[in-house]
């Protein structure tokens, strides 16, 4: 049984308000000691790029901006432009002083390791 608050929550996270309009799309992913998050921002002059950790959140801002040209009378202009802006909450088990951002075809991938104290560690057992 979901409770209110629980759907509360959840509605939240799927419709966070960073994603609509303003906000760009993102995927995240951990591959072996890494991990990856994916966004989108096609048209983006990677100059005008900022990413940024304070206190674990992770905040990369840029903008879309539609190139003017004189004489030119637009008919139809439905290709957002302005700032864009994403948040993510990171975990403590990443090593943020260590974020790679590479910017490719419309694509901004920021690679982030995961700290040594959070990978997985095997124990000997000694025996009595």
């Amino acid at each position: 049984m979901v409770l209110r608050n629980d759907f509360d929550r959840l509605t939240t996270r799927v419709f966070d308000t960073t994603t609509r309009g303003t906000g760009a799309r993102l995927d995240a992913y951990r591959d072996g000691d890494s991990f990856f998050i994916d966004i989108d921002l096609p048209g983006v002059d990677p100059a005008s790029i900022d990413v940024t950790v304070d206190r674990k959140v992770l905040t990369v801002r840029a903008e879309r901006k539609r190139v003017e040209r004189e004489g030119v009378k637009y008919l139809v202009a439905e290709r957002p432009t302005g700032p864009v802006s994403r948040q993510v909450f990171l975990s403590d088990s990443l090593d943020t002083d260590r974020l790679d951002a590479r910017y490719d075809n419309g694509v901004l991938t920021l690679s982030i390791p995961v700290t040594e104290r959070a990978k997985p560690r095997k124990f000997e057992v000694a025996a009595a």
